[in-house]
């Protein structure tokens, strides 16, 4: 038995919002070359995995403080103090040349991750719960996350472009904070009801703290919404700590081309890296956008959460493998695998989490799945960095994915149905 089919949702004002936040947010012109970022100012694989593993930690420290904080104080006051965390980021990378100096920058830039994320999803459920399109989570959250891929396409071409003209991969830090001031305002143009259904009740801010905290304990008492959120997280957390290793392919391989040989290392490999991921993100933001119709095929979510949480590790593994055997366009063509995994599965995972969280403390229940996604991005971002410093990127991939398939067996999804939820 199929679940229904349905998509009715208007395409008002705030739902453009919701896509033009997404485009803005997603145009990191340094994502692309991130990690070949690190590995040029001379860090090892290792020392990037720390970077990672902090990134994740920090995140870790702040995130329920940040979910009750959005929750009992105002989410568009949160989601601007994540934005300057992320200008001021942005600028601390460029200048930043020395291993100690990166690890500040990184720790500010997790306090914006901190802020931003469960906040801004949280905000989204909280409009179609007032719109009376609640069932809509899946549809409604993959539209909007396929424009932060569209988002993301264009700023792998406009990156490619930067590094091509300068050289050097630092300026594409700078570029970044232009798309992130214009998000910034487009925050503070958001309605005040989306600041949380307990915001206007403007009493003691400590009744406030403990009605959230009590919610959100109340929420973790089911052991259906543990499963859940460590489900939708291992994979996630795969993703973040791997997605990266990538570049390196690309680099490879875009050095082994007979083309441009006139130009420098850096302008070559960037030329195939923009190309490569502008298709790439093209093809996630079609993965993203198609999640409610592939959803719909399943009589439950637990049966494509289950089914693309092993394949996305599969794809890497067998990556690795091929990337390790000499076969870098096989292995290029099925790590790309991981994003479209990672982008089909996503709305159904924060769909199928947030239907087992109590609504008063969504913003922090959903900081919580957040939370977890960073203990496992974080643990395997350091015993993938370790890996490939020992073996090399291919065998590092391959063996942190067995390793994730068995995490995998073990955190499968039953099919259980949604707890009830508060009001």
């Amino acid at each position: 038995m199929k679940r229904p089919s349905t998509e009715r949702f208007d395409r008002d004002l705030q739902y453009y919002k919701f896509c033009a936040y997404g485009f803005l947010k997603d145009l990191r012109f340094f994502e692309p070359f991130l990690l070949l970022l690190f590995l040029d100012k001379g860090l090892s694989y290792l020392q990037v995995g720390s970077l990672y593993a902090l990134r994740e930690v920090m995140i870790n420290i702040v995130e329920i403080p940040s979910g009750i904080m959005a929750d009992a104080m105002g989410r568009r006051r949160t989601m601007i103090m994540s934005f300057l965390a992320y200008i001021v980021s942005f600028g601390l990378f460029f200048f930043s040349q020395s291993y100690p100096a990166l690890l500040v920058a990184m720790g500010v830039f997790a306090f914006g991750d901190a802020f931003r994320t469960g906040t801004h999803k949280a905000m989204i459920f909280d409009y179609l719960k007032l719109k009376g399109w609640a069932d809509q989570k899946t549809h409604y959250y993959g539209h909007t996350r396929s424009w932060s891929q569209r988002g993301a396409a264009l700023s792998a071409l406009i990156a490619a472009g930067l590094v091509f003209i300068h050289g050097s991969y630092a300026p594409v830090f700078l570029f970044t904070i232009i798309p992130y001031v214009l998000d910034l305002l487009l925050m503070m143009s958001y309605p005040a009801v989306l600041d949380g259904p307990r915001h206007a009740q403007r009493g003691a801010l400590r009744d406030e703290f403990v009605h959230v905290i009590k919610s959100f304990i109340s929420s973790f008492r089911n052991p259906a919404a543990l499963r859940a959120i460590a489900n939708q997280s291992l994979y996630t957390g795969y993703y973040k700590a791997s997605k990266d290793y990538l570049q390196p392919m690309l680099k490879a391989f875009a050095l082994g081309l007979p083309f441009f040989m006139d130009y420098a290392d850096k302008e070559r490999s960037a030329l195939v890296i923009g190309v490569v991921y502008f298709a790439l993100y093209l093809g996630t933001s079609c993965a993203a956008s198609s999640s409610g119709r592939f959803a719909d095929s399943f009589s439950s979510l637990a049966l494509p959460l289950n089914g693309t949480l092993f394949t996305g590790i599969g794809l890497g593994l067998a990556s690795g493998v091929a990337y390790a055997l000499g076969l870098p366009a096989l292995s290029i063509v099925l790590y790309i695998g991981i994003y479209l995994i990672e982008n089909l599965r996503k709305p159904m995972g924060i769909a199928y989490v947030s239907e087992r969280m109590n609504q008063d403390a969504l913003a922090t229940a959903l900081s919580a799945e957040s939370q977890a996604e960073t203990v496992f991005t974080a643990l395997i971002a350091l015993a993938l960095g370790f890996a490939a410093d020992l073996w090399g990127p291919g065998l590092g991939i391959m063996a942190v994915s067995v390793l994730c398939m068995l995490a995998a067996w073990v955190l499968r999804l039953k099919d259980e149905p949604a707890a009830s939820t508060g009001s």
